[in-house]
Parts: structure tokens; C-alpha cells; sequence
């Protein structure tokens, strides 16, 4: 029972949870940022300065920045609420970590030799907070919840430096493994009987993007990828423990892999189990 009412959230606010909360937070955030300064960012420094990448990489980096910063939002928000925290302070609190934590990572940007910041990445940060605080005010819920998934490609062995050279840079820099996903179930709106954990799911990737701003690089030609498949909503599988709402929830992020529909430039195909 003691174990139960751990994992459930308070009904007041707890300030030894929200201590636990913010040590949490404070860990978490030292740690990625060193993280990615080994990954990402091992380069040389410069004078501060902006740099234009709208058009780059078919836009994939900019869906990992609103998938990013939604998640980080929410998550934040989720763990205050465990504190005891009103819903409507927590999501302010999520917004603000999350907003933070990636204009950071810009700032980082706009002093690294190979990159800048952008003005569209701040942009694609706003959009996935704001994703976030406006389902959380409008329904008092996620109707439509961003994922993602992985699978390594042939590509990544081209180009290392940049695509990465073992998979934890893969996962992070090789756009053409990468899918973000909009995940929805007809179940959350209204009174019918479609399961809420069970979803479609609209996905979008890239094919063959070797170089960000360059369509073609030797005999490989950059398009979009349109997918549609099923996914499942861990957050609304009908269980009452409160640690496995909790373990349930951390997996939401993933796209489960299931059949997919892909719509590639201008040609239809379909995957059996797609990743």
C-alpha cells in the first residue's frame, strides 16, 4: 500500500516531493548538457551569431525540436503534479523548464563554429510547448500526443562526423533513421466505443538525406516520407496501479512499431512492421 501511495499523485502539495522534483530537474539537466557537449557539440567556439537553417535537413531537426520540447513540458509538468501542485501551475512550470532548457541549447548554438542560432528552431521550441499548454487548457487532456522512433540506416556510414559514427549519435543526428509521429484516437472525443488506447498515427521522416542543405549527394536523392500507421497509448491502457500508470507513461513517447502506409515523394509503399 505504501508503495501504491508513493507512486500516486498528491492530493496537496508535498514539499519533500517537489525538493525530489527539482533535484530531479537540476540533475537531469547538468547531465544531458554534458551529454551533448561530447556528442554534439565537441567543435570549436566562436563570437555569438544566427544562423538561417530553415530550409536544412527537410525540416527534420525542426520536428525533433518541437517533439523535444513537448515532451520535456510535459514530463516536467506530470512531476510537479506529483508534488501536489494545481495542474494549471504545473504546465506553466513544464512550459517554462522546457522552453528554457532548449533556448540554452540555441544560445550553445549561436557560439558554435559550425552552427548558429536559428530563429526557426526557436520558433519549432515555442510550437512543441505550446502543443503541450494548449491541449492542457482547451481539453484537459492530450487528444494528440507527439512520438517517435528509430531504426539505423546505411546512410549514417557515408557521412560519420555528421551522422553519426556509433549508435547514441545515430539516434540523435542521422534524420533519415529518425520518424515523429502524431498519434490520435477517435476514442477522446466524444462518448463512442473506440478504445482511447488505441491510435492512428501519422508519422513524417526523410529518405536518403545525406548533406542538411543540399538535395542530392553522389547517387542518393533527399525526399520526404509520409506514413500511416496504428500506435498505442500507454497513458490510456485502463490500469489503476499507480506504478504502472507511472512505467506506462514513460513509455509513451515510443511509436510502437506496427504496419505502416508510406507515401515517398511520389510513390506509395508499405512496410509490415515499420520502426
Amino acid at each position: 500500500m505504501a508503495q501504491s501511495n508513493f507512486w500516486k499523485p498528491s492530493d496537496s502539495l508535498n514539499k519533500a516531493r517537489i525538493i525530489t522534483s527539482s533535484s530531479i530537474i537540476g540533475v537531469g539537466y547538468a547531465g544531458s548538457l554534458i551529454g551533448l557537449q561530447q556528442v554534439w557539440y565537441n567543435n570549436p567556439w566562436t563570437d555569438f551569431h544566427f544562423f538561417n537553417d530553415g530550409g536544412n535537413w527537410l525540416q527534420m531537426d525542426k520536428a525533433g525540436h518541437t517533439f523535444t520540447t513537448y515532451q520535456i513540458s510535459k514530463n516536467i509538468s506530470q512531476l510537479y503534479r506529483w508534488g501536489g501542485m494545481k495542474p494549471k501551475n504545473a504546465d506553466w512550470v513544464g512550459v517554462g523548464v522546457g522552453l528554457s532548457y532548449l533556448t540554452f541549447l540555441e544560445v550553445l548554438d549561436g557560439f558554435s563554429d559550425e552552427w548558429g542560432f536559428s530563429a526557426y528552431d526557436m520558433l519549432a521550441n515555442v510550437s512543441g510547448s505550446a502543443l503541450f499548454w494548449g491541449q492542457e487548457r482547451l481539453f484537459k487532456q492530450q487528444i494528440i500526443v507527439p512520438k517517435f522512433s528509430f531504426h539505423p540506416t546505411e546512410y549514417a556510414a557515408l557521412r560519420p562526423e555528421i551522422l553519426g559514427s556509433t549508435f547514441a549519435e545515430q539516434l540523435l543526428k542521422d534524420y533519415n533513421g529518425q520518424t515523429y509521429w502524431l498519434s490520435f484516437s477517435p476514442g477522446t472525443m466524444g462518448d463512442n466505443k473506440f478504445p482511447k488506447w488505441l491510435c492512428f498515427s501519422l508519422g513524417y521522416s526523410a529518405d536518403q538525406k545525406i548533406v542538411g542543405s543540399e538535395e542530392t549527394y553522389l547517387n542518393y536523392h533527399s525526399r520526404r516520407e509520409f506514413l500511416l500507421s496504428m500506435d498505442i497509448d500507454f497513458s490510456r491502457i485502463p490500469v489503476k496501479n499507480h506504478f504502472l500508470k507511472t512505467v506506462f507513461s514513460q513509455l509513451n513517447y515510443l511509436k510502437i512499431p506496427f504496419p505502416a502506409l508510406i507515401l515517398q515523394g511520389n510513390k506509395f509503399g508499405a512496410r509490415g512492421l515499420y520502426f
